[in-house]
This record gives structure tokens, C-alpha cells and sequence, in this order.
């Protein structure tokens, strides 16, 4: 867990792991955009009316964050790529409905990071942990909402699996939300944290550091958005908990990896909070797996 703090990994590789992950989601990103277009016109009104609208407030969206200065002009655009992606598979299955899709739990997430990156933004800023007055760029939100959007991009290749497509996409934005809330609620609220390995006392901002507050926050905040998921996307409670579980399988991991990896320089946030997203994505599946048989 954790956003800022003291950077154990070197800069020149943080940097280079960071463009490596840009260079690899982005021009899948583009691809996902680019079947959403091609079914878009192969279909019927109704798809190409959904692609117009979700496009549309998608561009709405990049504008917001760049209003609200939660990101530069990179992580905004970047993110309404994704804010697409995820609108459009999951309208196709719900009739052209926005209020049926990936959207509200993306929303949700948004509304609740938001104010958490807010709160106590005084008293993270006298310890040096608060976030960039820019905002986050492109890398971050990728890491955050990459995996999201390229479990939402399979769904688009696997419609006749219904709504099953949806966990793993869920389980990224509840796991995505419950570690940068349980990091910036943690930060600012939690007191001295503990290592998660060792579970000795550590400073605010160490990589892998977990806090009881913050940890709290970061589960309410998952189940939130798993709760929102399961009236837009339609799911039984069951899937919509099974979403749930494996995002804060997910924020464990992220806290596993934070204090062996990225603590040890080898890896850096950005890829460990990926890692964590895609982990949430596959622990969802194997759940469904698992409760199928």
C-alpha cells in the first residue's frame, strides 16, 4: 500500500518501468477502442447511439479530472480511453443503458479517491506525503484502472458469458479504490503504521505499510463499490461479494508486494499496484470457478 513516501527503487528504473507499462496497456487500449468502433457499426441504432454517448462522457470525464486537477492531460485522456472501454462492453448487454454498465462503480471509485486524496491533504502535506497538485499522470491511472479496462476490452470477445465478464472488472475497480483510500485515509488518519511482513512499527509512506484505519476504509470502500456494480451490472449478491473478496485479496497483495519487492528497489508503484489490480481480476475468476464446480 501506499502512493508516495520515500522511493526505495531507483529513479531511472522507476521511470523506465513506468513507460514500459504506458507502452504496453495504451496500444491495447487502442485496440479495445478500435473493436468498440467496429461493432459499433455492425450493429444495430442502438450500439452506435451507446458509442456516441459513451464517448461522449467519457470526453466529460477527462475534462472533470483536468477541472479538478486529479490528473495531467495524459492520465485524463488515458483515462477516458478507459471510462470507454468499460462503458461500452458493458452496455451492449444491458440494451444501450449507461446506468447498467461499468460506469457507476467508475464513478464511485472516482468520488471515493477523490475525497480520500483530499482528506487530511493539510497534515500529508507536512509529512511529504501528499499527492502532486497535477494530479496523477498517465502511468498511475493505468495502473489503477488498466486492468479494468482490459478485463472489461475480453468481455467484448466473450458476450455469450453474460455478466461473468463483469467480475473480474469489478474486482479491479474494488481492489483499485480500497488501496489508494486504505493509503490516503492510512496516511493521514491511521497513526504509525506496521510493516505487513514483519509487522514492526514503520514510518507513514513505507512501501508495504498497513494501518488498522486505513485498512478499514480501504474494505468499506471495495464493498461500496461492489455494492454500486452489483445494481449497474445487474449481478446476484453472491458475484457482486465474490468481486468484493478478491479486491481485498487484492489490497493485501498490493501491501505483499510493496514490502518485498518494491521495498527491495526491484519494482515500482506502478506496476505493483497493476500486479495487484490484475491479481484482484484472476482471484475473481478463480472464485467463480471454484463455487461452479
Amino acid at each position: 500500500m501506499g502512493l508516495r513516501g520515500t522511493k526505495t527503487i531507483p529513479k531511472a528504473r522507476d521511470r523506465w518501468q513506468s513507460r514500459a507499462l504506458v507502452g504496453l496497456v495504451v496500444p491495447l487500449l487502442g485496440l479495445a477502442m478500435t473493436v468498440c468502433l467496429t461493432i459499433a457499426v455492425g450493429a444495430g441504432l442502438a450500439a452506435r447511439v451507446l458509442f456516441v454517448e459513451a464517448l461522449g462522457i467519457s470526453l466529460v470525464f477527462a475534462a472533470i479530472v483536468r477541472l479538478l486537477r486529479a490528473g495531467t492531460p495524459a492520465a485524463a485522456l488515458v483515462g477516458a480511453a478507459i471510462c470507454f472501454v468499460i462503458t461500452f462492453a458493458g452496455g451492449l448487454d444491458a440494451g444501450g443503458s449507461l446506468l447498467h454498465t461499468g460506469l457507476p462503480p467508475l464513478v464511485a471509485l472516482f468520488v471515493l479517491t477523490f475525497a480520500a486524496t483530499r482528506a487530511g491533504r493539510a497534515r500529508k502535506a507536512h509529512a511529504g506525503l501528499a499527492e502532486s497538485r497535477s494530479g496523477r499522470n498517465a502511468a498511475q491511472v493505468i495502473a489503477n484502472l488498466g486492468a479494468a479496462g482490459l478485463a472489461a476490452a475480453v468481455g467484448l470477445f466473450f458476450r455469450q458469458a453474460g455478466t461473468l465478464w463483469a467480475i473480474p472488472m469489478l474486482a479491479a475497480l474494488a481492489e483499485a479504490t480500497a488501496d489508494t483510500v486504505s493509503s490516503e485515509i492510512g496516511q493521514a488518519f491511521g497513526g504509525r503504521p506496521w510493516l505487513l511482513t514483519s509487522l514492526r512499527r514503520v514510518e507513514a509512506g513505507t512501501d508495504g505499510a498497513i494501518s488498522l484505519g486505513g485498512t478499514i476504509a480501504g474494505v468499506l470502500a471495495a464493498g461500496l463499490v461492489a455494492a454500486v456494480g452489483m445494481r449497474s451490472l445487474r449481478l446476484v449478491p453472491a458475484l457482486a461479494e465474490v468481486a468484493w473478496l478478491a479486491g481485498v485479496a487484492g489490497l493485501l497483495f498490493d501491501s505483499l508486494l510493496g514490502a518485498t519487492v518494491e521495498r527491495r528497489g526491484w519494482l515500482g508503484n506502478d506496476w505493483v499496484n497493476f500486479a495487484s489490480t490484475l491479481f484482484a481480476a484472476a482471484c475473481s475468476v478463480g472464485l467463480v470457478l471454484v463455487a461452479g464446480r
